[in-house]
C-alpha cells in the first residue's frame, strides 16, 4: 500500500470489520476531495452535505456520499474530466477502484458518479486481513454534483492536513444546516424519514447553528414545498418542523442511523415528543 495512505491508518488498530469498511470510505473520501484540489474543481463547486460536515465539523458518525455543488448556476457543466482524474490519481495510490458516472433523465441537474471496489479486496489491500465479508461485498461511494443549485449559499475554505495539506471550498455551517432541513422536509427516501437526517439535526441544534435561511427558502421553493411569494421567517419554519416531526417512523429512522454510529445510546430518546420539543426550544 501507498505509503500515504499508509499513514492515514497507521492508527486504526483492532477494528471491527464493519469499521474498517467505514473507516476505508473515509480514506477515499480524503483522497477524493484531494485530487479534485489538485484541479480548478473547487474553483467552481463547493462541498456539502453528511459527510462535510463529518470531516471538517467533527459530526460523530459514518457517512457514504460525496455531495458537491457548484457555487454558480452551469447546468451544462462537465464532470468527466474530473472523473478520468480522479481515476488516474486513485492508480497513482495504488488503490484499483472503479468509477462509474450514471446516466440520469437529461432534465435533472444532478450529475452523479459511484465510486466501486471489491469490500474483501479493500480491507485485504488496506489492512493485510482476510476478514469474513462475502466475495461479492461491493464497497460504494457515490458522488453528485448539483449543476444548477438555489440561492443564497454561503461558502468558506477548510483545511486538511492529510494525505497531504489542502484546501476544499465548502458551505459554510448555516449554509449546510438549511441543506440538511431541506432534506428533512423534502427528501424522498423509500417513503420513510432518514435518520440519517435527523441525527444531523441534532448535531446542528447542540452546536447552536441558525440555517441560512434565505437559501432554505430557496432550496424549498426549488422542490415545490413554498411558493415564492409565501412568506418565511423561523416561526413558519417552526411550523413546519413540529408538523413533520409529529408524524415520523422513529423506529425506521432508527434503524437507518444505527449502522452509522458507534453509542446507541444518542438515539434511544428518540420520540416524536423529543424532536417537538427540540424544534420548539430551539426557534420560538
Amino acid at each position: 500500500m501507498n505509503n500515504i495512505i499508509d499513514t492515514m491508518i497507521k492508527n486504526d488498530n483492532d477494528l471491527s470489520p464493519h469499521l474498517k469498511e467505514n473507516r476505508i470510505k473515509e480514506i477515499i473520501q480524503e483522497l477524493t476531495l484531494y485530487i479534485l484540489s489538485k484541479s480548478d474543481f473547487f474553483n467552481h463547486a463547493a462541498f456539502y452535505g453528511g459527510t462535510a460536515l463529518r470531516i471538517f465539523h467533527k459530526l460523530d458518525r459514518f457517512s457514504e456520499d460525496l455531495d458537491f455543488s457548484l457555487k454558480s448556476k452551469n447546468c451544462d457543466f462537465d464532470i468527466n474530466k474530473y472523473i478520468i482524474l480522479l481515476k488516474n490519481e486513485f492508480a497513482s495510490f495504488g488503490l484499483s477502484l472503479d468509477i462509474e458516472i450514471k446516466e440520469k433523465n437529461i432534465e435533472s441537474n444532478i450529475k452523479s458518479a459511484f465510486i466501486k471496489a471489491n469490500t474483501k479486496h479493500l480491507i485485504l489491500a488496506f489492512y493485510n486481513s482476510d476478514e469474513k465479508i462475502s466475495n461479492n461485498a461491493k464497497t460504494k461511494i457515490k458522488l453528485e454534483l448539483d449543476t444548477c443549485p438555489p440561492d443564497y449559499a454561503s461558502f468558506e475554505t477548510k483545511y486538511l492536513l492529510k494525505p497531504l495539506p489542502f484546501e476544499v471550498s465548502i458551505y459554510d455551517l448555516p449554509s449546510l444546516f438549511a441543506g440538511k432541513i431541506h432534506a428533512i422536509l423534502c427528501r424522498l427516501w423509500k417513503n420513510r424519514t432518514k435518520g440519517r437526517d435527523l441525527y444531523d439535526y441534532v448535531f446542528y441544534l447542540s452546536n447552536k447553528v441558525e440555517p441560512n435561511l434565505l437559501h432554505l427558502k430557496a432550496r424549498l421553493i426549488d422542490s415545490n414545498y413554498l411558493q415564492p411569494n409565501d412568506e418565511f421567517d423561523k416561526k413558519k419554519l417552526s411550523d413546519m418542523l413540529i408538523k413533520h416531526f409529529s408524524n415520523m417512523d422513529l423506529e425506521s429512522a432508527k434503524k437507518d442511523v444505527a449502522p452509522f454510529i458507534l453509542d446507541d445510546s444518542k438515539i434511544s430518546i428518540w420520540s416524536n415528543d423529543f424532536f417537538v420539543s427540540i424544534t420548539k426550544d430551539y426557534f420560538n
